[in-house]
């Protein structure tokens, strides 16, 4: 059945797409399915839906969503974004080469580098925002490039439509991650990108209240692959997992304005401190990718990094000295958090491949929610200056 809200835009797409009235009741919100099977009318002939691992009401609902915000045919729900991570890797064969930015979170370093890696995949991890260093990274074993824009947590940018262009020319796919944008922000697959992978952890479901991640793509093929995968190794999501991130979706248009308008005057604050070294935003035009982000972004993003002078004790006392943003992993919700990665987010990366990737121990990380905004400033104003006290 053609979708009634393909052409709509954005915000009407976030709070419609995928989610019809249910037709039991006429209830407007997705039903939380609590179920694991169905009833079938003989041997394999059902309304679609035969076991949960397999297919399920209320995470269809959320695929067509998801799908229908990144512009993909199609899309596919996991456990964690880790897991999303996974099943896109799990296409891949023992011997088979894997190009990647050397920015990147650290739990999907670490499951490249520690599980896969185990399994015969190869990888190189490079400056994947010089389209050049890619090229030069792929060999005829690559199959996939996978990239993070913007990125975790140097909030660097690459060229979509560029290493798109480079990865289809090596016969290799290109997976972009597009958790910190959100498809608000970009979308990858109109940009030349095969895939789109996010952590519905974080800004999809915007509340921190819920662990998911999900696959968006537009070829069949590709679909046929995942698909089978997400089916044999299991690593679903839970109904009322399907619901949260559903409920997220529906307002992510307007929460995205809010954390990047916010996340612009802080950047724009923290950058005039006399406290503070370097700030890393994408919406500044200091960054070095700030014109490549006005062109290929909506805004800038609610992400920031930046490093205070002194040493690495001073970051972690000012990091446990705020009072509205709370010291905390993960990112996207509606309450600030700051976290220090080098400890924290990214601690499963080698010290000396953080700093060849400009990661610094002193660097801090901000995830800025939907406070006001002169709360915000007040309160890393006050915990840079109590840092100072040693």
């Amino acid at each position: 059945m053609a979708d009634p809200f393909e052409k709509a835009r954005f915000a009407t797409k976030a709070v419609h797409a995928g989610q019809a009235p249910d037709p039991a009741t006429g209830a407007i919100m997705t039903p939380v399915y609590l179920t694991s099977t169905y009833v079938q009318e003989a041997p394999d002939v059902h309304k679609g839906f035969d076991y949960a691992r397999t297919n399920h009401p209320t995470r269809l609902a959320l695929e067509r969503n998801l799908a229908a915000l990144e512009g993909g045919a199609w899309g596919l729900c996991f456990g964690s974004g880790s897991a999303a991570t996974h099943a896109v890797l799990t296409m891949l064969s023992a011997g088979d080469h894997v190009v990647s930015c050397n920015d990147l979170y650290g739990g999907t370093y670490r499951l490249f580098t520690k599980v896969f890696a185990r399994f015969g995949l190869e990888f190189t991890f490079v400056n994947a925002y010089d389209p050049a260093a890619v090229a030069d990274a792929i060999t005829p074993k690559t199959k996939l490039v996978w990239v993070e824009t913007p990125s975790n947590p140097m909030l660097l940018i690459s060229d979509i439509k560029e290493l798109a262009r480079v990865a289809k020319a090596k016969g290799a796919l290109l997976a972009v991650d597009n958790t910190f944008a959100t498809p608000y922000l970009q979308q990858p697959l109109a940009m030349g990108a095969d895939l789109v992978v996010h952590s519905t952890t974080k800004y999809l479901g915007g509340h921190s209240d819920v662990v998911g991640g999900a696959v968006v793509g537009a070829d069949k093929g590709l679909f046929d692959k995942l698909k089978f995968i997400q089916n044999a190794v299991g690593a679903v999501p839970g109904p009322l997992d399907c619901f949260l991130v559903l409920r997220g979706t529906k307002t992510l248009a307007l929460r995205m304005e809010k954390h990047c308008g916010s996340a612009l005057k802080v950047a724009k604050h923290l950058l005039e401190h006399p406290e503070v070294e370097r700030v890393h935003y994408p919406g500044l035009p200091s960054h070095k990718h700030h014109n490549l982000a006005r062109a290929q972004m909506r805004m800038a993003g609610g992400m920031i990094s930046f490093e205070l002078k002194g040493d690495l004790a001073r970051a972690k006392r000012m990091a446990a000295l705020t009072k509205v943003f709370a010291l905390a992993e993960s990112l996207g919700g509606v309450e600030s958090l700051i976290g220090h990665p080098a400890t924290m987010t990214h601690a499963s990366i080698p010290r000396e491949e953080r700093l060849k990737a400009g990661l610094t121990d002193g660097l801090l990380r901000l995830s800025v929610g939907i406070e006001d905004v002169e709360d915000l400033v007040a309160d890393l104003d006050q915990a840079i200056l109590r840092s100072l006290e040693k």
